[in-house]
């Protein structure tokens, strides 16, 4: 079914779980059907992702679309979720569309300006009854895996200054975290987390789960982490699974054959995303 998340979020950072957000390609059915079957399977709710970009081929309302429809054939909790919007603009029109949670993404920002900005789609969100989240510390995106500068490590104290300024539902803060995957052992900063919990109880988000320990996802979650982001992993495992199709199954040319084997088993991957975050059974 289709909700906002924002109760749901706040229920997971108080008893000390998270929900799964998970890029869904730019409304590929497969993967977004894949996502709603594993949460009902698991009886976890479950956040459906977008980038704007990757919504070029089909289009940001065709996402949306595909994304109601398969929400609409499962009991647990599922929301729409707009990923790092990019400025005002983009997340009024994600709005307009139905999105039932945007991300205003200023961490480029200096912090008044990323308030500024934030304040903005919040005031006009609120209107639509749905929640924002905000970024600080600009997440980085890795270059064929390798961090290009470690600039994206929050300080406590510089959040606490953005909280002062605005006040978003939930907050991605930049730990050392990454896009893409990491090569090596990304280095996480979970003190920042911490120190941040000492000041704020607002949910948390976690970008760049790709490849991260699962046992520093864990502790971040145990901080305060109520939203942890996959897209690398799950577009990669989606490739993977079509391939083992084409390779394996006597499909005669079947789509929806290649289809359904990859969505099944991208099913599973996604169920050991859902019992890492500790959601499983909490859409009860």
């Amino acid at each position: 079914m289709l909700t906002t998340n924002l109760a749901n979020l706040q229920k997971a950072s108080r008893e000390g779980y998270a929900i799964p957000a998970i890029n869904t390609q730019g409304g590929n059915y497969d993967i977004i059907m894949a996502c709603c079957k594993a949460a009902q399977e698991m009886e976890s709710p479950i956040i459906l992702a977008h980038y704007v970009s990757t919504g070029a081929f089909s289009g940001n309302d065709f996402f949306v679309n595909v994304a109601k429809w398969c929400a609409g054939k499962v009991s647990v909790p599922c929301s729409i979720h707009l990923d790092h919007g990019a400025d005002f603009a983009t997340c009024m029109g994600a709005l307009k569309l139905g999105f039932t949670s945007v991300m205003i993404d200023g961490s480029m920002l200096p912090v008044k300006e990323n308030a500024d900005v934030t304040n903005e789609v919040i005031k006009v969100a609120k209107c639509f009854g749905v929640p924002v989240e905000a970024e600080i510390g600009e997440l980085q995106r890795l270059d064929n895996g390798v961090p290009q500068e470690n600039k994206n490590i929050a300080d406590p104290e510089m959040v606490r200054e953005f909280l002062g300024l605005c006040r978003p539902d939930t907050l991605a803060i930049g730990i050392g975290n990454a896009h893409g995957y990491y090569h090596g052992k990304p280095d996480i900063h979970l003190d920042v987390l911490e120190n941040v919990r000492k000041f704020t109880d607002i949910p948390l988000v976690l970008h760049g789960c790709t490849g991260m320990d699962e046992s520093v996802i864990k502790d971040a979650i145990s901080l305060g982490v109520a939203k942890i982001n996959f897209g690398t992993e799950i577009r990669y495992k989606y490739v993977q699974h079509y391939q083992e199709a084409l390779q394996n199954l006597d499909h005669k040319g079947h789509s929806w054959l290649l289809s359904q084997y990859a969505s099944n088993a991208l099913c599973e991957d996604i169920k050991k995303i859902i019992e890492l975050s500790g959601s499983a059974g909490k859409a009860r």
